[in-house]
Order: C-alpha cells, then structure tokens, then sequence
C-alpha cells in the first residue's frame, strides 16, 4: 500500500479491497469548459455524467450536483447526488462520511474546497486532467 507522509492511504492505491472515491465537482468541472452549458445546467451535467461511465479504473465515482443541474439520476457506474444546498458542503461531507479508509481524490479547481477536502485527507485533480482521461483529445 502507498502511503503519504501522514500515512493516510495515497490517492489511487488499493486500501483492503475498497474502490478508491472519486467524488466530481459537477458544477466547477461542466463550468471549465465554455460550450454552452449554462443554457441548460442539467443537460450539461448529465453529459458528463454520461462521459464519466468510461471513467479508467475500479473507482466509485460520484457526481456531486446543485442548483438548475438537481434531478440527474445516478446511471451504472457513476452515482449521483444532489447538493440540498451548498454543493462544496455536500462534497466535503462525502469525503468526511465515505472517503475514510481508502483512497479519495475530489475533482475541483475550486481553491477553497480544495483546502478543505485535503485537510481531511482527499488528494485533489482538476477538472482538465478529468476531461482528458474520460475523452482524450485526438493528437
């Protein structure tokens, strides 16, 4: 097992047979990329939704969704859950309830959540490495 210097699992390694989490900021990864998505929110986080089925690996992925983007229905392979409220809170309590034990890595370019979430022991990524792994650009 991989270790980080709090020796907390590192993100991606096997930890007693549990998936790693990877939990998806839905609104700061569908906002990354100007293609329209802000006419119709929840089109735009159901398309990736729909992206992130062919997510590389053994994890259990979840995608975290708020405001004009509620009512996605989670689809095999990726579950997701609508933020009541704020969708960082909702991610930050994920990582909190579900991410002890095992790997866990939070999708967000979002500064503070960052924070937030690897205080409690997630590693991070963006939303650019996410989009290049789940639909790699021809070369």
């Amino acid at each position: 097992m991989t270790s980080d210097r709090t020796g907390r699992a590192a993100p991606g390694s096997p930890v007693a047979g549990r998936a790693p989490l990877v939990v998806v900021d839905g609104a700061n990864v569908v906002g990354s990329v100007p293609d329209g998505w802000w006419r119709d929110r929840r089109g735009a986080a159901e398309r990736l939704r729909d992206r992130l089925t062919g997510h590389p690996g053994p994890a259990e992925v979840v995608l975290v969704v708020e405001g004009a983007a509620r009512g996605v229905a989670s689809v095999p392979g990726v579950r997701v859950v609508t933020a009541p409220g704020s969708g960082d809170d909702r991610i930050v309590e994920l990582v909190r309830d579900e991410g002890g034990g095992r790997p866990c890595v939070v999708v967000t370019a979002d500064r503070g959540l960052r924070e937030r979430v690897t205080a409690l022991g997630a590693g991070v990524s963006g939303p650019r490495e996410l989009l290049e792994k789940i639909s790699p650009r021809d070369r």
